[in-house]
C-alpha cells in the first residue's frame, strides 16, 4: 500500500466535490487528505487528494473520476517529481517557562507565532506532512490546546503541469 497524491481540474460548479467524494465513500476508499480551491480560471477548481491504497486500487479510482462528467482532468502527481505543502495552526499553552520554548520551537520549524495572549500562543507552520508531524512529537503534546491542518497541496515540478 503506497500513498498517492491525485490532483483534479473539475468544473466548478455545486455538487461537483460530492459526486467526487462520493466516489470514493461508494467503493470503500479511504481519503486521508482533501484540499479544494478554485484555479486561476474561476470556471475549474482543483482537488487534491491523498489515498493510500495499491498501485491497482489509484488505477481503478483514477479511472472512476475520470468518468464523472464535472472531472476535467486527473493526474498522480506522486508519479514523477512533485512538492508538498500543508499548512498547521496549533495553539499551545504558553505560560511561564514554556512560553520560551515554544518560542524556540516555533524558530527552530521556521514557524510563526501568529497570535499571542497572556496565557497561548498560536502558531503557524507550512511543510510537508512529515514536518509538521515532526514539529507536534517533539513539543509537550499537555501544551496543544487545538490543531487545526489543511490537508495536503501538491503541484509537478519543472514543466509538468495539470491544465487543459
Amino acid at each position: 500500500m503506497m500513498r498517492h497524491v491525485i490532483s483534479l481540474l473539475i468544473e466548478n460548479e455545486a455538487g461537483a466535490l460530492s459526486r467526487v467524494t462520493g466516489l470514493f465513500s461508494a467503493r470503500a476508499y479511504n481519503i486521508e487528505s482533501l484540499t479544494v480551491a478554485p484555479t486561476e480560471d474561476p470556471s475549474m477548481s482543483r482537488i487534491t487528494i491523498v489515498s493510500i491504497g495499491s498501485d491497482d486500487i489509484i488505477e481503478q479510482i483514477t479511472k472512476q473520476l475520470n468518468k464523472l462528467i464535472e472531472v476535467i482532468k486527473v493526474v498522480d502527481i506522486s508519479e514523477a517529481a512533485h512538492i508538498e505543502r500543508e499548512l498547521m495552526l496549533v495553539k499551545v499553552r504558553a505560560t511561564g517557562k514554556d512560553r520560551e520554548e515554544m518560542k524556540r520551537m516555533s524558530d527552530i520549524f521556521r514557524g510563526r507565532i501568529i497570535d499571542v495572549t497572556e496565557t497561548t500562543y498560536v502558531i503557524e507552520l507550512t511543510g510537508n506532512t512529515a514536518k509538521l508531524d515532526s514539529f507536534i512529537e517533539a513539543i509537550d503534546r499537555t501544551l496543544i490546546l487545538e490543531t487545526v491542518r489543511t490537508g495536503v497541496c501538491g503541484i509537478g515540478r519543472g514543466d509538468r503541469i495539470l491544465k487543459v
